[in-house]
Order: C-alpha cells, then sequence, then structure tokens
C-alpha cells in the first residue's frame, strides 16, 4: 500500500512537545516546529490498527511481555542485520536515555571515566555525569564536510584509563551511518584496552538508499558491546516508550536488571509493547517508503542551500531525518545564530552548541514532514539571510 506522507495532519494542541512547547522554548507560537526529534506522518497504519483492537479490551493492567514482542524484534534484526539475538540477551527499557542511564550506573562506579564523541546527542553528557561518572571527551573530526572517529585520540582517552565508550551509530546529530572498517577499527581499540561499548543504535532504520547499517555486536564474539533499540523514532511512537537492551554478558545483564529493580521501573505498558510487536512485524513496507520520503527531502534541502543559501552548508550525512547545518560562515555567536533563526526566519530548530562545544555554529533540522514544510522553512531561511545582506 502507498503511504502518503504529503498528507497534511494538525498536531497543535495535541498534547505534542514539538509544536505546543514551542512558546515556552523559543519565546513564539509561529515558528516551523523543526527540533523535537520525532516526526509529522502517522504512525504506520497496522499499529494503530493494533492499538485500537488492544483499546477495545475494557482492562488496562499490569501487562506481561509476550514470546510474540521478543519474536519480532528478533526476526526483524535477523532480517534486516543478519544479527542472531538471544532472548535471554534482551532486557525492555521504558525509553533508551533510561536505558543508558542504568547501564552506565550497572557496569560503571563513581568516578569512572566514560567518553562521548561530540557533538552528539545532548543527554549522553547527562547520563555520565548525573550519575557522578568523569566525562571524557574524544570530539570527532570535521574533514571535507564529513565527520570521522578521531582514533587517535579515542586511545589516548583509552590509555588515561577510560574504560566505557558512549556510541552513536547512526550518529545524532551528524547523520553519519559508520562504515564496516570505522567499526572494526573501533572494536579491535576496544578489545585491546577491554573497554565495553555502549552502542545507541535507536536510528538504525532511518538510512538512505544504497547506504547499509551495520550492527556493531554483528562485528565481534567478544561481549564488550551493550546495544540499545527502539522503534521509536523508526515509526514515530516515541510517546509510547519502550525500547531494548542486548547484553550478551550474564554479569553485566544481572547488574543492568538490578539498577531497574533498585528504581522500582518496569517497562510493561499495554499500548507500548501492542505497538512495539506491531511495528517490527508490519511496518517493514512503510519504513521503506519514509526511507525514500526523507531522502528527497534531504536531497532538496542539499539543492536548495547550494543554489539560494550559500552561507549555509549541509554536512554529508547517510541516514537519520536529521540534518546537521553549518552556519558558520554567517559570522554569528550561538545566542545571536539561535534567535535569528527563531526571530528573522521563524524556524525553530536546536542549537548545535547543545551537542557539545564543537557544536557551535551549527543548526539541526529535522526534516521528518511534509516537503511543503521543509520548503516553507527553508525559503523563510534564505530570506532571513537575505535580509542580512541590506542591513
Amino acid at each position: 500500500m502507498t503511504v502518503d506522507f504529503d498528507q497534511k495532519i494538525d498536531r497543535s494542541f495535541s498534547q505534542s512537545l514539538k509544536f505546543d512547547a514551542r512558546t515556552a522554548y523559543f519565546g513564539r507560537s509561529d515558528v516551523i516546529p523543526m527540533w523535537v526529534a520525532d516526526m509529522d506522518f502517522a504512525a504506520p497504519e497496522a499499529v494503530t490498527k493494533a492499538l485500537v483492537e488492544r483499546a477495545k479490551h475494557p482492562i488496562y493492567g499490569y501487562t506481561l511481555h509476550p514470546d510474540s514482542m521478543y519474536e519480532a524484534l528478533i526476526e526483524w534484526s535477523a532480517k534486516r542485520y543478519d544479527w542472531q539475538i538471544k532472548q535471554s540477551d534482551i532486557i525492555m527499557c521504558p525509553g533508551v536515555v533510561p536505558s543508558i542511564n542504568a547501564v552506565i550506573e550497572a557496569i560503571t562506579e563513581p568516578g569512572d571515566k566514560v567518553i562521548v564523541q561530540p557533538p552528539v546527542y545532548f543527554p549522553f553528557f547527562s547520563s555520565v555525569e548525573k550519575t557522578g561518572r568523569e566525562l571524557v571527551l574524544n570530539p570527532l573530526k570535521l574533514d571535507n564536510n564529513r565527520y570521522f572517529i578521531d582514533f587517535e585520540h579515542l586511545e589516548d582517552c583509552a590509555q588515561q584509563g577510560a574504560k566505557t565508550l558512549l556510541f552513536c551509530s547512526p550518529h545524532n546529530p551528524v547523520g553519519r551511518v559508520w562504515t564496516r572498517e570505522e567499526l572494526q577499527q573501533l572494536l579491535e581499540l576496544a578489545e585491546r584496552y577491554q573497554m565495553t561499548i555502549i552502542s545507541d543504535e535507536i536510528h538504525a532504520d532511518l538510512i538512505f538508499p544504497e547506504q547499509q547499517h551495520i550492527s556493531l555486536a554483528t562485528l565481534t564474539h567478544s561481549n564488550n558491546v551493550i546495544t540499545t533499540l527502539a522503534p521509536s523514532k523508526t515509526f514515530n511512537i516515541a510517546g509510547l516508550g519502550l525500547s531494548a537492551l542486548i547484553v550478551s554478558n550474564m554479569q553485566q545483564r544481572k547488574a543492568i536488571k538490578a539498577v531497574f529493580e533498585q528504581w522500582h521501573i518496569s517497562p510493561a505498558n499495554p499500548f507500548s509493547i501492542t505497538a512495539f510487536e506491531a511495528a517490527y512485524r508490519y511496518g517493514e513496507d512503510w519504513l521503506k517508503q519514509l526511507n525514500v520520503y526523507i531522502y528527497k527531502n534531504k536531497k532538496w534541502v542539499e539543492d536548495f542551500l547550494q543554489k539560494r543559501c550559500p552561507q549555509i552548508q549541509l554536512i554529508e550525512s547517510e541516514g537519520t531525518y536529521l540534518l546537521w547545518l553549518d552556519c558558520r560562515a554567517l559570522g554569528m555567536d550561538n545566542e545571536s545564530l539561535r534567535r535569528f533563526f527563531i526571530e528573522e526566519a521563524r524556524v525553530g530548530m536546536n542549537p548545535g552548541y547543545v551537542f557539545g562545544d564543537n557544536g557551535s555554529g551549527f543548526m539541526r533540522l529535522n526534516i521528518g514532514t511534509r516537503l511543503e514544510v521543509v520548503q516553507q522553512a527553508l525559503e523563510n531561511m534564505a530570506d532571513a539571510i537575505a535580509g542580512l545582506k541590506t542591513v
């Protein structure tokens, strides 16, 4: 069935963070919201149907995780990533960020060094610091408009005692889908220094045509990789809050479960469980069409910037619906840049500095919306930049 991603769905007054928090976040309600990492598309019809059917049962009590839910994830991972996951290795969690916090709490000690690679998803920083661990920065290198891992510096971090790496694959916000060679080099370094890698692969399914996401755990037989997955970004069901940790190390698995028990956290929700299974079981065709649509949006932005806004460089990416815009040529400081896009362009984006110091001068643009909206936002930006020349 052909999916109409150009369908207009009004999210205003639906308690949408992305839309209804505009005044609180941007100081005005008339910005085009292209910030929070969810999409403006209807979830797959199969997911909605499954939720409606579940809602018809009028009791929403405490719920078990059925084997069929695990099987849906296992079959999805085997088909898409040639990854044979054991059900016993899966820990269900109430979301990726809580799961990352639990893993750090479980496998490290207060004061331990944990590496992150900015510019990166900003909860990574707080996940380390708020658990009392020492944040170690291994900044990505920007070379010829594309980001790479600085392996030499990463090895220095490992030599200084860091035993844990919080890794983003595919990378948010820069959109890198790491190559097999990069991942193998990363694993070799981790094994050499007995480093555990927490691999956040929540964007794994959102890749552009001709690209391939490789799950890090499929490239190693050691137990030094913990993977976090979720259907939330893929199928636009982030508000339902359910993710999975894949932990092959039995001691680590026990420790993580103990943390969840200590925190009294249970990821058992009848609706999130229903959506989780339906998405992985029936959402593949929807996803194929989505990735084509997102890629067309990206190519449109790329062409537009080259023709109309050469002051903004689109960083090369291979996946996600998040684009990383290099706005340094505009010559503004962080706050001026943020206010410029809000006040002059009326476009609400995430300022790059929240992803780390090396994000200064950049903006993150969410193109998980109708092409018409993307076009309006970029036209606004072009007009605002043109106005700078007349001042």
